[in-house]
């Protein structure tokens, strides 16, 4: 592992489609991890995959190298080919739709400009440590947050 990039593991977890959402990230840089983790009450699996992404890279003080690592084929296709598409369309699909999730992905945007990150997409539950991780966090997030507990993670 690439001692001076961060590597981080986002997932993001939804209990019904909308229904209750967690999202969980970890941040691995020489030997520290950071885990982040948040819920939410009515959500997609799209957002939260989003969200996990957004509180990963805020969570980045110094510009170093990153590697992200997604299971999430919307995530990592959007960022990496939708968005200069939708950008340049006034935030709409080729089909003419507004794109969903628009907030998030502005976000996304603004953070991937200021730090210089390589998208990694994994195939979800086949076994990635860090993965395995960030799909614990996220579900452990829903969790707590149906029986009022505090996160298992720090938040974000």
């Amino acid at each position: 592992m690439d001692d001076e990039a961060i590597h981080i593991y986002t997932d993001g977890a939804c209990s019904g489609n909308p229904g209750p959402g967690g999202w969980g990230a970890v941040l691995r840089w020489r030997n520290q991890e950071r885990k982040l983790c948040g819920a939410e009450g009515n959500t997609t699996n799209n957002r939260m995959e989003l969200q996990a992404v957004i509180a990963a890279l805020s969570a980045v003080k110094r510009p170093l190298p990153i590697h992200l690592y997604t299971d999430s084929q919307y995530v990592q296709k959007g960022i990496t080919e939708w968005l200069p598409r939708w950008q340049a369309r006034g935030w709409q699909t080729a089909n003419g739709k507004t794109v969903a999730n628009r907030d998030l992905w502005e976000r996304l945007a603004e953070l991937a400009q200021r730090l210089p990150i390589t998208w990694h997409w994994v195939r979800g539950h086949a076994g990635n440590e860090g993965n395995e991780l960030a799909d614990r966090l996220a579900r452990g997030a829903i969790a707590a947050y149906r029986n009022g507990e505090p996160l298992p993670c720090s938040a974000s």
